[in-house]
C-alpha cells in the first residue's frame, strides 16, 4: 500500500506543471538554489541591487560610540543523503558523492519526450569526463524499486536505446524524502558537491554543448 500511496503522489506532483514545464517551485527553493543558465550554458550571477537615490548608501557614523563588526552568517548547506538500488539491481547510495568532485543528478520519466531526447548526450558528457571530477546518475521517476518487472525492463531498454550508460536509480522512498518530492517537473537537475552539499538545480533540458558549459564552470568553482 505504502508503494501506491508514493507512485500515487510522484505522479500528482509531477502532473502540476507537465513533463518540459519551467514553472518557479517554492517548495524545491527552500533548499536548493535555482541555477539560473544563459542561452550559451553559462551561470548567470544575481544582479547587483542599487539602493534608492533618496536613500543614503553610508548610515552615519556615531564617534561616541564602537561600531560593531558584522560577522557573515555561515553558508547554509543541504546534504544530500539516501539509499537506492540501480536499474540493474547494485546498491547504490550518497556516499558515491565522494567519488567524484560534481555529481549531476538527472531526474527523469519514461514518458518525457525532452528526457529520452537530451539523454545520448548526458551518455556523451558522462564517458568525456573523468570520474574523478565528475559523474551523472539517473533517477528514473516513475519506477519504483519494486515495480513490476515489466516497467523495469522497460526503463532499461529506454537507457539502452539512448546510450545514457551511466548508473540509474529506481525510485523509493529514500531517494523521494530527499530531493525527488519537491521537484515540480521532469526533467530537473541537481548538482551535488563531494562532500553530498547541494550547489543548485535547474529545470529543463539542454544542448550537449551548453550543460558542457554549464558543468565546467561549477567545476572551476569546486576546485
Amino acid at each position: 500500500m505504502k508503494k501506491r500511496i508514493l507512485s500515487l503522489i510522484v505522479l500528482a506532483t509531477l502532473a502540476i506543471t507537465g513533463c518540459g514545464s519551467s514553472k518557479p517551485n517554492e517548495e524545491l527553493d527552500k533548499f536548493a538554489e535555482e541555477i539560473i543558465v544563459n542561452p550559451d550554458g553559462s551561470v548567470s550571477e544575481p544582479e547587483a541591487t542599487t539602493a534608492p537615490s533618496d536613500v543614503p548608501t553610508e548610515a552615519p557614523v556615531d564617534t561616541q560610540t564602537e561600531t560593531p563588526t558584522a560577522t557573515p552568517a555561515e553558508e547554509e548547506k543541504y546534504f544530500v543523503t539516501f539509499t537506492a538500488t540501480t536499474t540493474e539491481g547494485e546498491a547504490w547510495n550518497s556516499e558515491k558523492f565522494a567519488d567524484s568532485k560534481l555529481t549531476m543528478i538527472n531526474v527523469w520519466a519514461t514518458y518525457c519526450n525532452p528526457c529520452l531526447a537530451e539523454m545520448p548526450d548526458l551518455g556523451e558528457l558522462a564517458a568525456e569526463y573523468d570520474a574523478a571530477d565528475f559523474q551523472i546518475i539517473g533517477v528514473v521517476s516513475d519506477v519504483m524499486a519494486e515495480d513490476d518487472s515489466k516497467n523495469i525492463e522497460y526503463a532499461k531498454q529506454l537507457i539502452e536505446e539512448t546510450k545514457a550508460s551511466y548508473p540509474h536509480l529506481l525510485l523509493n522512498e529514500s531517494l523521494y524524502m530527499s530531493f525527488v518530492g519537491a521537484i515540480s517537473a521532469v526533467p530537473t537537475t541537481f548538482f551535488v558537491r563531494q562532500d553530498g552539499s547541494m550547489v543548485g538545480y535547474l529545470t529543463g533540458a539542454m544542448p550537449k554543448e551548453n550543460w558542457k558549459t554549464l558543468i565546467d564552470e561549477l567545476l572551476l568553482k569546486e576546485q
